[in-house]
């Protein structure tokens, strides 16, 4: 199976397919109140057959090289992720983003995964822009956009709803010449 160490003891990042949908759904579970303050993740993995659902969408898109979605286990045990939520190839430009159950917070599991996906996205599929659109209440997700070395493009004011309210969203990139000199 493949595995790429996160270099943290026991951390580790692999793709998370459909027929881990029980151990993506118990982890929802966990973390769901967290994980839904600020994105719609949590919300969209309600029961075990929305969960698989979920992971077949993005299984959809790595068979159409339209996203991706890896899991973050700590221990053995699924804690959080990262994800391609969006891939152009043709416009050489990606969107990525996390999401981290409360158990794992502080640890620097996302920095290191959202990391190796950047470095991926860049050298590996030749991608130029890559992009990290958040909620500008979320404060721990702008953190690790600027742990990239991305800047903030920009604000998107009343861009989306979550849980019926309005919610600005920024939007932060890094660039592939950016990324190769930092």
């Amino acid at each position: 199976m493949f595995g790429k160490a996160l270099g943290i003891d026991g951390a580790e990042l692999r793709p998370l397919e459909p027929w881990r949908a029980e151990e993506f759904f118990a982890h929802m579970e966990r973390g769901r109140d967290f994980i839904g303050q600020h994105i719609g993740f949590a919300d969209a993995a309600k029961d075990l057959p929305s969960a698989r659902d979920l992971l077949q969408s993005y299984a959809e898109k790595a068979a159409a090289d339209t996203g991706r979605i890896f899991g973050i286990w700590l221990d053995d045990v699924l804690v959080g992720g990262v994800l391609v939520r969006v891939m152009d190839v043709r416009q050489a430009r990606a969107e990525v983003g996390c999401w981290l159950e409360p158990a794992a917070v502080g640890k620097g599991l996302v920095t290191r995964a959202a990391t190796l996906l950047v470095d991926h996205l860049i050298r590996g599929r030749g991608v130029h822009r890559v992009e990290w659109l958040v909620s500008s209440a979320n404060a721990p997700s702008i953190a690790v956009a600027r742990r990239l070395g991305m800047t903030r493009d920009g604000v998107l004011r009343s861009y989306s709803t979550h849980r019926g309210v309005r919610q600005d969203v920024e939007v932060w990139s890094v660039l592939a010449p950016e990324w190769e000199s930092r």
